[in-house]
């Protein structure tokens, strides 16, 4: 309700203004009309003081002691005949504080500074010129009985002059514009124009009682609506700026700069030498304003040129340079290194963690960056993840100990995170800045891919790349034309030697190539994505072959199919629910799956292991693949839901020895019994090893000496020989 009490306050004061307006000229009644109203705009003010409590309520105090004193004034009455009268010793003593009142909005808003200023001081010449001319001038000059009259009559001018000026600051200053500072600025017009057009009547001799009547009453009404609007309450008003309002201002620039050629066209005004002393010092100074404006708009172009150019070159993040920046320095360098250092798995912190966190990680990071990096050298955030080094006149051997040093210091854990970083290396004088940036990279992703720490570019490394683009071309190739296919290798069960399960695993045969290892094709495929289509057809693939099996061979055929999955699959989303529709297709119930996951693929966490955990409460088994080998597989015991744990071949092989191999062999035998597990061993290619492995306590083994792998094993033979 609150909220509308300045649009009522607005309907009421313009209803009694149009009905003071049509009373009778001279009346009490309308004396004391005037009155009311007045009084009623004070009251509104404090209680609107009162009612939202603003921040800075000194602003409109002073509009209510003047508005106290001008209701005095009203009181006593004024009018052009009676000229002075009692009632301008009121009305004068209000100006000062309408003046401050208006010094304290202004002060309180977030204007532009000197330029305000100087916009507001053009403003203010060429108005001020115009009312000199025709008002104030006039006035000065115009024949009075009295020196007190003299004083009174220029007095009022004065103080408009005054009032002119804060109009104009506050006409050009778009800043903090509120519905509230409107309605004041508004009040303040009305206030000049009033006394303006009551300057103009005692010029002429003429009666514009009402009209001066109509000014000043909606004035009184403006500054009560400008206290009770609820945007009043503001400290400091929000600032805008309009395309409205810039087009206005501009406007107004061009007519008070015109204004002053412009009055000696004018018939009577050039006549005078006054009018014409006036305007060549009204012309001069604006000149000066305009030409000082100017000049300020180029030096503030300048100056955002100059931060443009600054951001342009910056990481809006860390502050430091940016790629573009790093790819100017080594155009201009004479030997330049680069080293570009990448994060590993670091979306994992951003999914885990959230962009806030992550981002300071990587300021912390860039921080270290530059305080680890030689004087001289330049620090860039190249990408997302990755920051560079450019040594401007070094030597590989520099660039190497450098990187080493960086390394070691980006390797220290932020915040309890311990983040991996590769680097590759670059350089050499002629190289185009963008080919030693990619150079850089391609040695960073070769690092990344064999877990070195860094890595200098070479030629091959090119090849390698470009090998790894064909091969990765050709494998789109080889899923739409079907060039795959499964093989699946036999796990036996202890001692019945009874194949329970098979694992499924991807050939391909290329039409000019052969057979392609899948230790070439699988990173590539893992690299450019193809690895989630690719998988997709191995689970439909070995889930339909199983449903096969289990219908021809009846019990001897296996109870689960073992399928390799990789994180990126696993990451997906909809990963489960495309499982759920494979098992559904085909016939198969969750128990006679198998998904083996790598150690590296869920040692990040995050959406790959919210898969496994959803899988496993609908029943699919989970096997962690090469177990022992990883980062931290008894870590991973924990957090993953396995129900199988493969013992990694690099364990069987040397288990009828005594030593070290066989004694891992039998502590991960126990650990598995002891976590309710079930332990595979896999490699296993001798009879003594199926023995010892037997000893220890394995009832599931896989390797060559139960099968190889083959699209078809002999589960009839086998069963048959068991």
């Amino acid at each position: 309700m609150r909220e509308r009490v300045w649009l009522w306050w607005i309907a009421a004061g313009v209803a009694s203004t149009v009905g003071i307006s049509v009373a009778a000229a001279h009346s009490v009644a309308k004396d004391l009309a005037y009155g009311v109203l007045g009084a009623l705009t004070v009251l509104a003010v404090l209680a609107a003081v009162r009612l939202y409590r603003p921040a800075r309520p000194a602003m409109w105090y002073c509009f209510a002691a003047a508005g106290t004193l001008a209701v005095v004034g009203n009181i006593l009455g004024r009018d052009v005949e009676s000229l002075p009268s009692p009632a301008d010793i009121f009305y004068l003593a209000a100006y000062p504080l309408y003046v401050t009142s208006l010094l304290l909005l202004l002060r309180r808003r977030r204007s532009k500074g000197f330029t305000g200023l100087l916009d507001a001081a053009i403003v203010t010449t060429g108005l001020g010129l115009i009312f000199w001319v025709f008002v104030l001038h006039p006035v000065t000059t115009l024949g009075t009985t009295s020196g007190l009259e003299r004083w009174i009559s220029t007095a009022y001018p004065a103080s408009d002059v005054l009032l002119l000026a804060l109009l104009a600051r506050m006409l050009t200053d778009t800043a903090g514009r509120t519905p509230s500072t409107r309605l004041l600025t508004m009040a303040a017009l009305l206030l000049f124009a009033g006394d303006v057009v009551f300057a103009v009547a005692a010029l002429r001799n003429a009666d514009f009682q009402r009209a001066t009547d109509v000014l000043f009453l909606l004035c009184y009404v403006a500054w009560g609506a400008a206290a009770l609007h609820p945007s009043s309450a503001a400290a400091t008003p929000v600032p805008t700026r309009e395309a409205r309002s810039e087009r206005i201002r501009l406007g107004l620039f061009a007519a008070c700069s015109m204004g002053a050629p412009a009055l000696l066209l004018l018939p009577g005004v050039g006549g005078r030498p006054a009018d014409r002393q006036a305007v060549a010092v009204g012309s001069t100074v604006l000149f000066l304003l305009v030409f000082l404006r100017l000049a300020g708009i180029m030096k503030q172009a300048r100056g955002q040129a100059a931060e443009l150019s600054r951001m342009a070159m910056t990481d809006d993040l860390t502050g430091i340079a940016n790629r573009r920046r790093l790819e100017q320095a080594a155009r201009d360098a004479r030997h330049p290194q680069v080293a570009l250092f990448g994060l590993d798995a670091f979306k994992n912190v951003n999914d885990e963690l959230g962009r806030p966190a992550a981002d300071q990680v990587l300021i912390e990071l860039a921080a270290r960056l530059v305080a680890a990096a030689p004087a001289g050298a330049l620090v860039a955030r190249t990408g997302g993840d990755e920051f560079g080094v450019l040594l401007t006149d070094a030597t590989a051997a520099d660039l190497r100990t450098v990187a080493e040093d960086v390394l070691r210091t980006l390797r220290r854990p932020v915040d309890n995170l311990l983040i991996g970083v590769s680097a590759g290396l670059a350089g050499g004088a002629g190289t185009h800045p963008v080919e030693l940036l990619r150079q850089a990279e391609t040695a960073m992703h070769a690092a990344k891919g064999t877990g070195d720490q860094l890595r200098r570019w070479t030629p091959a490394l090119d090849e390698r790349s470009l090998e790894h683009a064909r091969l990765g071309a050709e494998l789109r190739t080889a899923l739409d034309e079907g060039q795959f296919h499964l093989v699946y290798q036999p796990i036996v069960e202890l001692p019945s030697e009874r194949i329970v399960a098979v694992e499924a695993l991807v050939r391909w045969e290329h039409p000019t190539r052969g057979t392609v290892s899948p230790v070439e094709f699988i990173p590539v495929a893992e690299q450019n994505g193809l690895i989630v289509e690719l998988g997709a057809w191995i689970l439909r693939t070995a889930c339909a072959r199983l449903a096969d099996w289990q219908v021809c061979h009846g019990p001897n055929a296996p109870d689960r199919v073992s399928v390799n999955v990789s994180a990126k699959q696993l990451a997906r989303p909809g990963f489960v629910a495309s499982v759920l529709a494979v098992l559904a297709e085909t016939g198969l119930s969750t128990e006679c799956l198998t998904v083996e996951v790598t150690e590296t693929a869920v040692f990040e966490g995050g959406p790959a292991v919210t898969a496994l955990h959803e899988l496993r409460a609908l029943g699919v088994a989970i096997a962690l693949d090469d177990f022992g080998t990883g980062h931290s597989s008894l870590g991973l015991l924990q957090t993953v839901p396995v129900t199988t744990i493969k013992v990694d071949k690099s364990f069987v092989d040397n288990v009828t020895q005594a030593g070290r191999h066989a004694v891992i062999a039998e502590t991960l035998i126990r650990l598995s019994h002891g976590l309710g597990l079930t332990a595979v061993a896999e490699g296993v290619e001798t009879a003594e090893q199926a023995a010892a492995l037997q000893r220890l306590g394995y009832r599931y083994l896989q390797g060559y000496h139960y099968g190889r792998p083959v699209a078809e094993p002999d589960f009839e033979g086998i069963a048959a020989a068991a």
